[in-house]
């Protein structure tokens, strides 16, 4: 399974995303003003993300916001089983966990996931540091 790295710094454009159905990490390292993650999550419903995990600062609250930019892409109506994001948020479980939660169970019931995407929302890019983790989590039972 790919993975890709991503640093989101809300002074940078964003990154061009893959164009297949995917699963996106978010390691929130730290917090960001409302209406900037709200455009996060309108910008990854857009994208084709159908399963998102949010892990750190605010891991709660980018989950909201992802579910609602599903529902409003929809205008609040029926979504298509094939468009419906799935999230999750972890703020009690080391990062360690949800890298491996990401690779071993984060599986969308309709569409299959073809690339993992991490995000990292931090005042840094740590990409080898992310990347080594995130397989270091794969290999472990």
């Amino acid at each position: 399974m790919p993975v890709t790295y991503h640093h989101l710094s809300p002074e940078h454009a964003l990154p061009v995303l893959p164009a297949v159905p995917f699963r996106a990490v978010l390691v929130a390292d730290q917090g960001v003003a409302p209406e900037w993650r709200n455009g996060i999550a309108t910008w990854l419903a857009a994208s084709g993300c159908l399963y998102f995990i949010a892990w750190g600062t605010d891991s709660e609250a980018w989950h909201d916001s992802v579910d609602w930019a599903n529902l409003e892409a929809f205008n609040f109506g029926d979504i298509p089983d094939e468009r419906f994001i799935l999230t999750t948020w972890h703020d009690r479980e080391p990062l360690s966990e949800v890298l491996w939660f990401a690779g071993h169970c984060a599986r969308h019931p309709d569409v299959e996931l073809r690339e993992t995407v991490l995000l990292h929302l931090a005042p840094a890019p740590q990409a080898e540091t992310l990347l080594i983790a995130f397989n270091a989590a794969q290999s472990s039972c």
